[in-house]
Parts: structure tokens; C-alpha cells; sequence
């Protein structure tokens, strides 16, 4: 459990019982035993309103401690953020969970994930859970995407060919996003770090017709908006999925290891390009879930990467789903 305040874990309770989850009442006495490093089942269902939410396990980075992550805080202080959550300290534990969002007879999935052990050696996972989950990757006819970092669409694009993985798929990005990282000279212009990846997307994207670019606040499927939360990318987006009274936000890198971010909101990370404009971000989109009461899932959350957020002084307390 990360951040455990018993308020949270009281708003959580009520949130789980809105949304049909399981009560985090019941694992209070657990709250600082270790999580395991890795889930043992591949996929997580659950209900927002009359939509189907399939949480999607891809796999792990096993990221090595590295000063260089977190700009504003040292190796020493993210350990103890992580230990303080319950994680391990071995390494800094970066899961991948992919969304797969069913209404009506439509199947849309929110980023792509990772690609079959193009991210991370051990990031292979995603194929098979979609297919034990029941989801026929055939039938995803909108791929939602959230910004172009690898691990969140290297999974469009076949290992070594750079085929299309879903050729037929309607994919909606972003214009913000879309634009920076297609614009003539972009690669020459990104960190030395970033360029083979820059690259890639500048070769192959364009060449794909089935791009729907949107502007924040448009409705990309029935009951889904994407909103900006620029920063971490320049077009880094998020999505809020309301069915009845019920909503969901899906924050995709916003808060992207809550271990470090929720009680440290101000901490800035290596792969956010504009750092100051992400932490904003991260306060608005959070403070929003808040003032809302409504669940959160996010892609490097714990799996299956759902949980609530309540204040804590000037930051955050996180509660995770635990299953």
C-alpha cells in the first residue's frame, strides 16, 4: 500500500463499493508488508459504469537507481520513499499496465503498451494476458494514445519491420503531441538520449493514414474526453471515461510512480521535458480526482494500476486497489 493515511483508506472503501472493487478495508493490516515485484495474474476486470475496464498487465522495468531520475531529490530520498510505500529498494520498480475499455460492442484501448521485448527484456506479457482476458486484439478498432514515449507505443509497431500491428485501428493522438514529434528537424533537436526513438516515430508514423488528431476537451469514443496535461511530453494527454455517475481518470504518465510523487508532488523526472509544467500539471489533474471523488488508473501504477488520491498537507496520499 502506498502513502496509507486511514482517510484514504476510508475514501477509497467508498469508492471501492461505488465502483464494485474490492474493499481496501480488508487489507489495512497489510498496508507495509512488501508488494511483490510483479502481479501474479495477467489482467484485472472492473466496471465504470456500464463500461467494461480490463486492465492489462505488460511487464516490468527494473529501472537501476540513478541519481540522474528524479532531477530535484537524491538516490537515498527516493529509496526511502519507495521502502516508506512498501516497495522494494533493489531497484526502482517501473510496472506497465495497458487499458482496454469495452462499450457496447467497441473495444478501445488506451496506449498501445511496449511492444513485444522492445522496451524492456521482460516486457513480453502483453499478447498473451489480452488473450486470457478475452480481448481479440483483432476487434480493438480505436487505440487511444496518451504521448509517443516507446513504452506506450512501441506496441503499434512490429519488432525489426516496423509494420503496423494494427493496421486496421482508428488512432487518435494529440495534435500537440503528433506535431512535435513529426515536425522536420525534431531529432536533431531532442536530448542525444532521445533520438534513436525520435527517429523511429519520425520514419514510420507518417507514413500510417489512420491518425485521428483531436484537441483537448474533444470526445474521442462515446463518454470519452481527452484533456492536455502537457509537461511530462508536449502533448501529453490524459482521459476522463464517465458513464452514468460514475467516472474514471486515466492519467497515463501524469503521476507516473506514486511511491515517489504523491507525497512528493514537486519532485521532477528525468523524462518529463518541461519539468515545472508537469508538476503543475500533476497538482491540477489530481487535485480534479479529488474535488471529484472519482477512481484513477495509471499506465506505471502498482497493478492493476487503479487507486484513489486524497490530500495530505500539500501533497498526497495515495491508496492502490490491491487484488
Amino acid at each position: 500500500m502506498l502513502n496509507l493515511s486511514r482517510r484514504g483508506v476510508l475514501v477509497s472503501a467508498a469508492m471501492a463499493a461505488a465502483f464494485g472493487l474490492p474493499n481496501p478495508m480488508a487489507m489495512i493490516a497489510d498496508a507495509y508488508a512488501e508488494t511483490p515485484v510483479e502481479p501474479t495474474i495477467g489482467f484485472y476486470k472492473y466496471k465504470v459504469g456500464s463500461i467494461e475496464a480490463t486492465a492489462v498487465y505488460d511487464g516490468i522495468w527494473r529501472k537501476p537507481h540513478d541519481p540522474a531520475f528524479i532531477k530535484n531529490a537524491t538516490v537515498d530520498q527516493t529509496k526511502a520513499a519507495l521502502a516508506k510505500a512498501g516497495l522494494t529498494i533493489d531497484f526502482m520498480p517501473i510496472p506497465l499496465t495497458v487499458l482496454v475499455l469495452k462499450i457496447g460492442d467497441r473495444y478501445i484501448m488506451i496506449d498501445a503498451g511496449s511492444g513485444v521485448g522492445q522496451w524492456q527484456a521482460n516486457a513480453t506479457h502483453l499478447p498473451a494476458n489480452m488473450q486470457a482476458a478475452g480481448i481479440d486484439r483483432r476487434k480493438i478498432g480505436t487505440i487511444l494514445i496518451s504521448h509517443f514515449h516507446p513504452d506506450h507505443v512501441w506496441g503499434l509497431m512490429e519488432k525489426g519491420t516496423n509494420a503496423a500491428v494494427f493496421p486496421e485501428a482508428e488512432l487518435v493522438v494529440n495534435s500537440v503531441e503528433y506535431r512535435f514529434w513529426t515536425e522536420q528537424g525534431i531529432v536533431e533537436r531532442l536530448p542525444e538520449g532521445r533520438r534513436q526513438a525520435g527517429k523511429r516515430i519520425a520514419d514510420v508514423f507518417p507514413t500510417w493514414k489512420n491518425w485521428r488528431f483531436v484537441e483537448s476537451g474533444a470526445e474521442v469514443a462515446p463518454g470519452i474526453r481527452i484533456l492536455e496535461a502537457f509537461g511530462h511530453t508536449p502533448g501529453h494527454s490524459v482521459f476522463l471515461v464517465t458513464s452514468g455517475s460514475d467516472q474514471l481518470m486515466v492519467s497515463n504518465d501524469t503521476m507516473y510512480v506514486p511511491a515517489l510523487l504523491a507525497p512528493h508532488p514537486e519532485w521532477q523526472g528525468s523524462y518529463d521535458q518541461d519539468g515545472s509544467m508537469a508538476v503543475a500539471t500533476r497538482r491540477k489533474i489530481i487535485d480534479r480526482v479529488i474535488a471529484d471523488r472519482m477512481m484513477i488508473c495509471g499506465a506505471h501504477f502498482p497493478f492493476p494500476g487503479i487507486g484513489t488520491f486524497v490530500k495530505d498537507g500539500n501533497a498526497y496520499a495515495f491508496t492502490p486497489l490491491e487484488i
